[in-house]
This record gives C-alpha cells, structure tokens and sequence, in this order.
C-alpha cells in the first residue's frame, strides 16, 4: 500500500539551505526546493504544501519586505498551509510581522535541524487538529441527511424521543454507550436540530489530543504563556461561541482538565494559559464516553461533581446487537452507499449473508457493520455478496437455552427498554410496566440494572 508523504516545500535563495533541508527531511517528506518567490508562489499552487519553510530575506539587494510579501501571497493562494518563518537577528520585527499575520513559528540562523523538526512536526500536528475540525463543520450538514441516524427498534425510537425533546433546551448531554454506536451522529443531529444551528459545531476527541496540547486547545492561550508562544491564540471552547462543542471520549480528561471543564460548566467563562482576563461564553456542551463514568468516580478517575454536571440529561446507545432487525436495514443503506460509490453491479446479498449478518453479535457496532459492508462491496467477485465476502469472525456455536433463561432475558430486556423511554424515571417506569416501585426496585436488583444509567434523575450536587 503506498503510503502519501506530508509536502514540505523550502523557499530559501541560499542553495546550501535548500539542500540541507532536502537531505534531512526527503525520507520523511515529500520536499520541493524553490530559490525565489515567484517559484515558490508557483509550486504552492501546483502541490499545495502541508508546510513552507520561508527565509524572509530572500533579495539581498531588492525590497527588504519580500519574503514578507511573499508570505501574504500564499496564505491567499493556499490558506491552510503552516509556513514556518527563518530569519536572521537583523529581521527579527519582520518575522514577528509574519507570526502576527498568522505564520505559525519562525527560527533564526542558524539552523539546528534536530530542533526544527520537532517545530515542523507540532505544526503538522496543528494542521491536522484544524483541517480536521475545518473538515467537519462544513460537512455537517450534509452528514446529517447522508449519513442520518437509522433505526426501527424500540430502543432507538427512545433515543430519537429524547433528541427531539431536548434539542430545543441548553441542557448539558452526556452520551454512553459501546464504541461505534454512533455517539458523534446524536451529538450532530441535536445541534441540527437545536438554535444554536447556524453556528459552529466543533468536534474535540479529548483522548488523541496529547494533554499537554489539549488544555490550549480547548482554552486558548496567551502571547508569551509559553515557549513558542508568539501571538495570542483562540481556543476551540471559544470558536464555538454560540454554538455546541462535542467532546468525544471525556472520561480520558486529566483531573486538571476535569477542573477546568466544570468551572466553565459553573460560569461560563473560561480563562485563556497564561491570561488573567474571564471570557463569557455561550456553548452548549454535548460530552460523550464509552466508559462507565460512575464506576470511574467511585473509582477515583473522575470528578462526581463533573459527572453529575455533564449528566443533566443522559443517552445511552443500544450496542448493535440489541436493536434486533436494525441490523439488516442498517446493512441495505450502507451497501446502497457503497454500490453508488464504487459503481459496481452487486445487486444485494444472499440469503446466506443476510442470516449470518442477523445473527453475528457486531462487537464493533454500526461501525463494524459498514466497513465489513465497504469491503463485502468492494471484495465480492459474484452478483450476490456472500458469507466469505463479510470477512467474519467465527463465532461460538450457541447452545440452545432452557426456558426459564429465555424468560429471564425477556423481563430484563423489557425492563431496560421501559428505562429507556422514560430517561431513568422510577415512577414512570414501574406505572409504564404495570408493577408498583417495590416490586420494581426487586426486579432492578434481580437484573443488576443502575437505573441511572438510563436518563436524568433527581440528585443535589454540591461542588
């Protein structure tokens, strides 16, 4: 499989620069060398470079601005480009022109190339953060009608219930459930369908950002908080002013996070690294986790008080298994998805596949469903895609289960569903299963169910 290098491209007029940059970086980058700015402006336009090394003195007997100006030409011409300024002492004003403007670092001669690439490997790291969130608000809206959440069980009709009831509300949402249930989809489709639709969504994974980065991420940080610190910069809590931050994975936040996170629940403001100044904001925050996050504060990894904040109201997502024949029409959208996108002749799946495809238990949900179909689609050699074709693990063969087990299983799974639709209430629940509260809380305790799992539910908090 080829792998695509990352695209450096070096505008420097001194030809023993250029080549020092080529010798060290062409294993690890696609490097493109141009001796002046117009060549330089000519290849940002033909490669589009992930990055630019730009010497700011590039005449030595023209316009002292040149590189300068230069510089201007490719954030229009290529705006998500990291441009990384070298300079000598004599342009040092210039160079913090260049950062003002929006380049992203710049470092003096002479050159410590050990140095530089970690310079080179933060900005990247940047681009991708950026690119990515770029990436996402400007598809949003088209996810939500071309990837729409699907499902007929009665489990999902519960979820899209509660969607629809609170999307209107400022409420803080918590979203549980396994990895691949399709969290990030519920998280976009309340803000499609909240006030706040007009403004950004900004998606954060809190557990691939390292910690070090992820405090000035989400808060921003002050010219001079830190080394390399060169121009004051906004945090994505503060890019999303007036709209909703989605953060994935919140049960891997540091407890300093953690701290940082509930004042800003508390307050609504936040204070920048390295400022002094509150910022006022208005965001509406949807977390999301694949962890049990009461176990983990009885546990001691993480905040009740956070919790019970984040908590306000409570979804959780069934695992694929659960939600009965959704799978196979999960299964027919995703390979009228794939059949238009590759352009094949497949016509649908054999009677086969579809019954492994019921009866596999998908420990990788919707997730592993449509990559399993991407390949079905894209591997098959026949008009039908067959068993061989899903690339399933085999799995145990089940025994057959006595009555009494079938029961069992039945009155859990209604009690559950029942949980589901009334968010947790005991009240409801117990009137909506036709038992009184003791008889109800007997059964929670025979199932080992945490009703709280389920919903909102009435607790003080005292930070």
């Amino acid at each position: 499989m080829e792998i695509h290098k990352r695209k450096i491209l070096i505008i420097d007029d001194e030809s023993g620069i250029r080549e020092q940059f080529k010798w060290s970086f062409h294993r690890d980058f696609d490097v493109f060398l141009a001796e002046n700015g117009k060549k330089g402006l000519d290849l940002t336009r033909s490669v589009k470079p992930d990055l630019v090394i730009l010497d700011l003195a590039l005449s030595k007997n023209g316009r002292e601005d040149e590189g300068l100006l230069v510089f201007e030409d490719i954030q229009l011409l290529h705006p998500l480009a990291k441009v990384i300024i070298i300079t000598g002492n004599e342009q040092k004003d210039l160079a913090l022109k260049a950062v003002q403007m929006g380049a992203y670092d710049f470092y003096r001669k002479p050159i410590d190339l050990k140095d530089f690439r970690i310079i080179i490997e933060r900005a990247l790291h940047l681009q991708d953060i950026e690119s990515e969130v770029k990436s996402r608000a400007e598809s949003a809206e088209e996810d939500l009608y071309n990837h729409e959440i699907i499902g007929q069980c009665s489990l999902m009709k519960s979820v899209f219930d509660i969607i629809e009831r609170t999307s209107q509300t400022d409420a803080t949402i918590l979203i549980g459930g396994e990895s691949g249930t399709g969290k990030e989809l519920v998280a976009r489709a309340i803000h499609a369908k909240s006030p706040r639709r007009e403004f950004p969504f900004v998606f954060i994974n809190c557990g691939a950002i390292p910690e070090n980065l992820l405090e000035s991420e989400l808060f921003g940080h002050e010219k001079g908080a830190f080394t390399g610190a060169h121009v004051q910069r906004k945090g994505k809590l503060q890019l999303a002013d007036r709209g909703t931050v989605f953060l994935d994975e919140i049960g891997e936040l540091g407890f300093s996070l953690q701290v940082k996170i509930l004042r800003f629940l508390q307050e609504k403001e936040i204070d920048r690294v390295g400022g002094t100044k509150a910022i006022e904001l208005d965001v509406r925050i949807v977390a999301a986790t694949n962890r049990n996050l009461e176990e983990e504060v009885e546990k001691g990894n993480f905040r009740a008080d956070l919790f019970y904040r984040l908590s306000v109201i409570a979804i959780l997502l069934p695992a694929l298994h659960q939600r009965g024949e959704d799978v196979l029409t999960l299964a027919e959208h995703f390979f009228d998805k794939f059949k238009q996108e590759y352009n094949t002749d497949v016509r649908g799946f054999s009677s086969e596949a579809k019954k492994l495809i019921r009866d596999y238990s998908w420990p990788g949900n919707v997730r592993e469903l449509e990559n399993k179909i991407r390949r079905a689609v894209i591997m098959t050699r026949s008009s039908l895609i067959v068993p061989e074709d899903l690339n399933l693990k085999p799995q145990k063969t089940k025994r057959s289960r006595p009555l009494r087990d079938l029961v069992h299983n039945f009155e859990e799974s209604c009690i559950r569903e029942a949980l589901q639709r009334n968010q947790g209430n005991v009240s409801r629940t117990a009137k909506d299963l036709g038992v009184n509260r003791t008889s109800f809380y007997d059964l929670l305790h025979k199932h080992q169910i945490d009703q709280s799992q389920y919903g909102t539910y009435n607790k003080k908090v005292h930070p």
